[in-house]
């Protein structure tokens, strides 16, 4: 279990591939000779092109410019190693390009199979992943890949281990009859979203969520039968047991199966404690390097490749404000768990999340955003997430060496406080788009003490239609019929509101300085309609 992101993580060595795919898969070129961590099936046009620790599959490359094409974005993005076709892979100009970039190139077979040889490497880096433990020695995914087996001996069918979210922890050897969705769960590492929109529809989620015995699935469309078996410890839900079979097993085999997850249940718990001391070993290592207690070189790579942005994750409550019952100093657990939940589904496998008071922080790095942990990646993110939760999201400004990410987490706590004071900015946004909010919100902060200086004093105390007229009147210069829509008043009410307050006070209003100051006193009291 690694402490954190970067070389630590587990991953298969590419010679080690090659030894184990003899006949099918071959080495054209070794590149720098980083393990690979993860798989991607390369689709540039909907620019999937994978990230950082990944092997790509060029599955649709049929050309040679094609391939040349993909390894150059490929190797922007940090991917390791590249597969083609083997009369691809070895011609003269993709074998020049991979050796400029020093990425791995291997070869397939051209009379092997894509969706046997993708099982073959899903496989094997899942067991490779399962193996590494804290101790050095068997981890316990291996264990809950031995578990699988076992529970496909018992039904003669083919086993998935899944978390309460859906997410593939080890998968059993046995094959049986091909299941498409089976197949796609175990490549994607999740469930597919039409088939947990299936599932959820009929009510299975919703029944597993609240079950503590096996039930059966029936068939539907594509979608084979299941046996469902709950893993849980007392009510805490820990994951499931799926089976794909048509009909019920026999109470004897029930029987077996449910002394399993038992067991299985062990093995999540043990999993869930070692997650949370990585998680807590990462939290407490980026805490360091934000607060400068740690100084890193730019060089290092637990943090991916810079530039990098800080962001500020936030909840607001159901009205878009603050949430009632919020500690100060602290991070709510939900808000925490949401974020961390939301950012892991959506593929991010070793989130950079920290907490620094009330604030929960991320570190992201400036790439496209089809790569998990990008800016532009959490944007799309909390726009899908906003359809049902009420996220905020506040980023900092770019930086190109880690000694600048303090000043990032300043910027993007100070957007963030705009955010839940009700300033007028997006729920996801950062300091290039929404720097005047930030800049005002600062002025208005430094004049608290002065807030009722002067004449205005008067106005600032009394009539809240009045403020926010002459708020209008100052954001329109020139133009009362604007000033006089923002109201939703005639011009002419707005007219005579402004002969009746410039009566009421001795300030030069055409004084330009003295309109800015007013204009700041207005906003230090005005709240979120003034800004």
């Amino acid at each position: 279990m690694e402490a954190a992101q970067g070389s630590l993580s587990p991953g298969v060595a590419i010679d080690r591939l090659a030894e184990s795919l003899a006949g099918l898969v071959s080495v054209v070129s070794t590149g720098i000779g980083v393990d690979i961590e993860d798989l991607t099936v390369a689709e540039p046009a909907h620019d999937l092109i994978g990230q950082p620790g990944d092997l790509l599959l060029g599955i649709a490359a049929q050309s040679i410019a094609e391939a040349v094409a993909l390894i150059e974005t490929a190797t922007e993005r940090g991917v390791v190693a590249v597969m083609f076709r083997r009369s691809v892979a070895e011609s003269g100009p993709v074998r020049d390009v991979a050796e400029r970039s020093r990425i791995a190139l291997l070869a397939l077979s051209d009379q092997a199979s894509w969706a046997h040889t993708v099982w073959l490497l899903r496989s094997m880096l899942d067991r490779a992943q399962g193996r590494s433990g804290v101790d050095g020695g068997d981890g316990v995914g291996d264990d809950l890949f031995v578990l699988a087996d076992g529970c496909a001996a018992v039904l003669d069918a083919p086993v998935t281990i899944e978390d309460p979210h859906s997410r593939v922890l080890a998968y059993s050897t046995r094959q049986g009859v091909v299941d498409p969705v089976r197949v796609e769960t175990i490549v994607g590492r999740r469930v597919p979203p039409e088939a947990l929109e299936n599932l959820r529809s009929r009510g299975v989620l919703r029944r597993l969520a609240r079950a503590t015995e096996p039930f059966h699935v029936p068939a539907d469309g594509t979608l084979r039968g299941r046996l469902v078996i709950p893993v849980r410890a007392g009510t805490l839900r820990l994951g499931s047991i799926w089976a794909v079979v048509d009909q019920p097993p026999a109470a004897d085999r029930l029987a077996a199966l449910t002394q399993t997850a038992s067991v299985v249940a062990l093995h999540l718990l043990r999993m869930r404690s070692e997650a949370d001391v990585a998680v807590r070993a990462t939290a407490d290592r980026l805490r360091d390097v934000l607060t400068g207690v740690s100084l890193l070189r730019d060089s290092d790579d637990w943090l991916g490749a810079g530039p990098w942005r800080v962001a500020v994750l936030d909840v607001a409550g159901r009205d878009g404000r603050e949430p009632r019952g919020r500690e100060p100093g602290a991070v709510p657990v939900s808000v925490w768990g949401l974020w961390e939940s939301a950012l892991r589904r959506a593929a991010w496998r070793r989130p950079l999340l920290t907490t620094l008071g009330e604030h929960l922080v991320a570190v992201l790095g400036d790439r496209p955003r089809s790569v998990p942990g990008s800016w532009a990646w959490l944007c799309d993110l909390a726009e899908r997430l906003g359809q049902d939760h009420p996220v905020r999201v506040a980023g900092g400004g770019r930086v190109d060496h880690v000694a600048d990410l303090t000043r990032s987490l300043r910027e993007a706590v100070q957007l963030s406080r705009v955010q839940r004071s009700g300033g007028e900015v997006p729920v996801a946004t950062d300091v290039d788009r929404s720097w005047a909010a930030v800049v005002l919100a600062c002025a208005v902060d430094g004049i608290a003490d002065v807030a009722t200086l002067g004449p205005m004093a008067p106005l600032l105390s009394g009539s809240a239609d009045d403020r926010a007229t002459l708020a209008a009147w100052l954001d329109h210069p020139g133009e009362p019929r604007l000033a006089a829509e923002q109201l939703h008043i005639h011009p002419n009410t707005l007219r005579y509101r402004l002969t009746r307050i410039r009566a009421a006070l001795e300030v030069d209003l055409d004084d330009a300085r003295t309109r800015q100051a007013v204009r700041l006193q207005l906003r230090s009291v005005g709240g979120r309609q003034l800004f």
